[in-house]
């Protein structure tokens, strides 16, 4: 028997949903939470293990404690955010149960794997990259030195074993869904702009795009791009189906159908015939063609980073799409429902390209949108970037005492705080107009649940608009009692 094995999404911030699988590791304004695709394949390859999603079932941290007393080994999926809460953690429980491994996973320590084990004597050993074989080997009892892909200390020195080869077989690793059904309540999840309740999965890993700011290529899946059979896709979301007939929609949160048309085309015969309801990301390069196949085979929205309404910006952030491609695309998917996402704080950002930006998300007038601040992640070419020109913020963090984004990124001109505040001019634009005003009533006025989860909604995301008004303000007024306290002529 392996050890016993439990795979953990922390106890964090209320509603932080960035622990295992969000693209922003962060408390959102309206509560929010992915599922932790990562930790469920490994948990499906270890008998006796367990997959433990605190933040989304409300699992305090003394009761993760308590958990993790019965258990031999434990996997904790983190984050640059949410790391600091994270050792503490982790910490307590080594001291509840001093003969527990712990292991540590996620972008965060794959990049700065020697400056987390000096963080945290807690942590046996760090798992770089992709970790579903290095926990594995682990639990079945295979030496520390002869495992690859890991880094852990030996008397006070660093050991990094060889990089591990990524995993190419896709088709061989579990089924994430077996392993839902086993340890998580599907009710727990919820994404506002998704129908609810949903189930998301994965078809591929990596992503050949070349964003610089984007975490996951850059750091854990990598960018080749490999893929599931469309065969074993299906197989998962029929037993999917049957399991539970009561969710609404499958999401599936890769870049399934953006890379390679043939593919998409081929998935899409697949699973019509399932008659499923299913969202996923979409590229605005995606072809009027492949659009059409999807909806037809019952897909119904499109999550779509459009990020900038900047040229320049696009080209800064090596983007590969243009405004006149969005634009089209747009035109293009007629039929479908787009939720399009949107970042402020980029490089080359100044008033007037955030002028743009809002104007743009206007004139394509999608569903909903999800406007978020630039956050340089260790281990991005965005990251490096601003360190080398210095447009970090010294005395800010990505996140606030809630976990709720703060602009960490300035530029001459543009100070942090107004990136913050632009975010709300963006949504007060964007939803204050009377078609986006008319959506929102006609969506409530039809569906009593729309209508009380929308109410629920609003008052989260007001009460986090006010949080942020304030921390703007304060900051502010920090700079002028600065600015007013210097001597004259200093």
């Amino acid at each position: 028997m392996p050890l016993k094995t439990l795979l953990l999404n922390p106890p964090s911030f209320e509603n932080f949903d960035g622990g295992a699988g969000s693209r922003w590791p962060a408390t959102r304004e309206i509560e929010s939470y992915w599922y932790p695709v990562w930790l469920a394949y490994p948990a499906g390859m270890l008998e006796g293990s367990r997959l433990l999603d605190a933040p989304s079932h409300h699992v305090s941290a003394q009761q993760t404690i308590d958990i993790a007393r019965d258990y031999e080994f434990l996997v904790l999926f983190t984050s640059t955010p949410g790391f600091p809460g994270d050792i503490r953690l982790a910490q307590k429980i080594k001291e509840a149960n001093p003969r527990i491994k712990i292991a540590f996973v996620g972008p965060h320590v794959t990049v700065l794997p020697e400056r987390s084990l000096r963080d945290c004597d807690a942590i046996d050993f760090i798992c770089r990259k992709e970790f579903d074989g290095q926990i594995v080997e682990f639990a079945q009892g295979k030496p520390l030195e002869e495992i690859v892909g890991i880094s852990y200390l030996k008397n006070g020195q660093v050991v990094h074993t060889p990089d591990r080869p990524q995993i190419q077989d896709l088709d061989a690793l579990p089924h994430v869904t077996d392993v839902y059904r086993r340890d998580l309540d599907v009710s727990r999840y919820n994404v506002p702009f998704l129908l609810y309740p949903y189930v998301s999965l994965y078809t591929t890993r990596g992503c050949p795009a070349q964003c610089t700011f984007c975490l996951w290529p850059q750091t854990l899946s990598g960018h080749p791009w490999r893929k599931r059979s469309s065969d074993d896709v299906a197989r998962e979301m029929a037993k999917a189906k049957e399991y539970w007939p009561h969710v609404k929609e499958f999401f599936f949160d890769d870049d399934t159908f953006n890379i390679q048309k043939a593919r998409t085309v081929e998935l899409c015969s697949k699973l019509k015939p399932l008659n499923l309801t299913w969202s996923c990301t979409s590229r605005v390069t995606t072809d009027f063609e492949t659009l059409k196949a999807m909806k037809e085979a019952g897909c119904r929205l499109l999550i779509v980073g459009y990020e900038s309404g900047d040229p320049q910006i696009l080209k800064n952030i090596k983007k590969g799409a243009t405004i006149e491609r969005a634009r089209q695309f747009t035109k293009d998917c007629l039929g479908l429902v787009v939720h399009g996402d949107f970042i402020l704080g980029l490089p080359g950002e100044t008033r007037e390209t955030i002028r743009n930006t809002i104007n743009f998300a206007k004139e394509l007038d999608v569903e909903t949108i999800q406007v978020s601040v630039a956050h340089a992640y260790p281990g991005t070419e965005l990251y490096d970037y601003a360190v080398k020109n210095g447009f970090i913020v010294a005395d800010t963090n990505m996140v606030d005492e809630g976990g709720h984004q703060l602009a960490h990124i300035q530029y001459p001109g543009l100070p942090a705080d107004e990136i913050l505040d632009s975010v709300h001019h963006f949504y007060d634009e964007y939803y204050f107009r009377p078609k986006a005003i008319f959506r929102i009533l006609k969506k409530a006025a039809f569906n009593g649940d729309d209508r009380k989860r929308l109410y629920r909604e609003a008052r989260a995301f007001l009460k986090v608009r006010a949080m942020r008004h304030k921390w703007v303000k304060d900051k502010r007024s920090k700079q002028e009692s600065a600015a007013t306290a210097e001597p004259a002529g200093a």
